[in-house]
């Protein structure tokens, strides 16, 4: 989450060049019917974000209401993890053959808050091969914010892909309004299938570790979406029109670590409430509390330092955005998700210390924990904070939105069907057994 402060302090605006908007600002008070059209648009866009923007949260007050973020606290104090040069993540950013280690790089540069993020970020949507490294840097340029920002993503409106064009509107319209935007490509539901919707998640999120028990020495690993999704796995959030308000499942697979080459499965089932003032979108925070093994090598599947049966859980909260156009069930389709997310997590660093980073980020190698258990707690060493998006996608590139055509193995109750047909493999399994892939 830190590199959504960055590009913003009195500081860092100081010593780089602002963009645009010092440009039309006159440094004289000017009539309106004065201004020139740019001038105008500048104006009018500086207004529109402060009115939909401003938050009574950070308005100067009691600070227990706005200076109690312990992620924000932890990130001020915290060293990095990731040891290598600017040059070279300059270098790896736009020229490693893997394009997860090119993103990682990407989004490690953008969070060391350098004048010239926006500047690597848009040559790498411009020139990178992988739809995935292109769309998530175009959300590291939101992330930064301002006005170069906005003026970088327009160069992409008329991507000649179509989900690089819409992520592009989409980040323009968030950091004008606050709201985000779509364009105007029809949607495809497929009947009988298990969810009414598979949302690929996007997840960016910072893993603060605690190095030593007299807690003043503090790490920080910041893993870029397919950084993660490599290590804890891809996600989906999958709701179904008639429990969307009250339960979902998040259903993540994670590619390589098995033998055998078939996908680990690791569903979560969510229960929350959501909020429904507003007929176009609903305000959401849900808890998860799920039985899992833990592997106390700090590698998932891995039981050489034994293993403990545990339950873990996580919190995710952020809002929904409904498409009137897509109908599924007489509803409104959900075309857009982004939120917030928090939980426990080990990392064995006598198990990464030392070594190069793509020997890091490698399938399984972290997992989530808590510290409700008495031999699990005491090992807890992360508190894991991040924030996630995800939209519908065309996936087939027939044109349309693709709802609920992505392949998810889990029954609506979370429990694992690898066959999605409904029904569970097993009852009550929601974790693939790391027993039926011992030699």
């Amino acid at each position: 989450m830190a590199i959504d402060l960055c590009n913003k302090s009195p500081d860092s605006l100081a010593e780089r060049e602002p963009g645009s908007w010092a440009d039309v600002v006159p440094s004289e008070p000017a009539l309106l019917e004065d201004l020139g059209t740019e001038q105008r648009e500048a104006l009018n866009f500086a207004y529109r974000t402060t009115l939909s923007n401003v938050d009574p949260r950070f308005v100067a007050g009691d600070p227990a209401a706005w200076a109690s973020d312990f992620g924000y606290a932890l990130d001020r104090v915290a060293i990095r993890l990731d040891n290598r040069s600017n040059d070279e993540l300059r270098e790896q950013a736009l020229r490693h053959p893997d394009p997860v280690m090119r993103e990682q790089a990407l989004f490690e540069y953008a969070d060391r808050d350098h004048g010239d993020a926006i500047e690597l970020l848009e040559e790498a949507v411009r020139s990178d091969r992988d739809r995935e490294v292109r769309w998530d840097a175009l959300w590291a340029i939101e992330k930064l914010g301002g006005a170069r920002a906005v003026n970088t993503l327009q160069k992409f409106l008329n991507d000649s892909d179509p989900e690089i064009a819409e992520w592009a509107k989409l980040f323009i319209s968030e950091l004008q309004s606050g709201d985000p935007a779509f364009d105007g490509r029809a949607g495809l539901y497929t009947p009988g299938r298990t969810f009414d919707e598979t949302i690929y998640l996007l997840i960016h999120c910072d893993l603060y570790v605690r190095l030593d028990d007299t807690n003043t020495h503090w790490g920080k690993i910041s893993l870029a979406p397919q950084g993660l999704a490599r290590i804890y796995g891809q996600a989906h959030a999958c709701p179904n029109v008639a429990t969307r308000e009250r339960q979902l499942v998040i259903a993540k697979t994670i590619s390589g670590l098995h033998k055998d080459g078939s996908p680990h499965c690791d569903n979560y089932l969510f229960r929350g409430f959501t909020d429904r003032t507003r007929r176009d979108r609903g305000n959401f925070f849900f808890e998860s509390l799920v039985p899992r093994t833990f592997f106390k090598s700090g590698r998932a599947d891995d039981p050489s330092a034994g293993v403990r049966q545990a339950n873990i859980g996580f919190a995710r909260y952020g809002t929904w955005h409904l498409e009137p156009k897509f109908q599924v069930r007489e509803e409104a389709a959900i075309r857009y998700v982004r939120g917030r997310f928090q939980g426990w997590g080990y990392v064995n660093l006598a198990r990464i210390a030392g070594r190069p980073l793509e020997e890091v980020l490698t399938p399984g190698n972290g997992v989530l924990s808590t510290l409700h258990d008495p031999e699990v707690g005491p090992m807890t060493n992360a508190f894991i904070l991040g924030t996630f998006k995800g939209k519908l996608n065309d996936w087939d590139g027939d044109g349309a939105i693709d709802l609920n055509s992505r392949d998810v193995y889990s029954t609506v109750d979370g429990e694992i069907d690898s066959d999605q047909d409904g029904v569970a493999d097993h009852p009550g399994q929601t974790c693939c057994d790391y027993t039926s892939q011992l030699p």
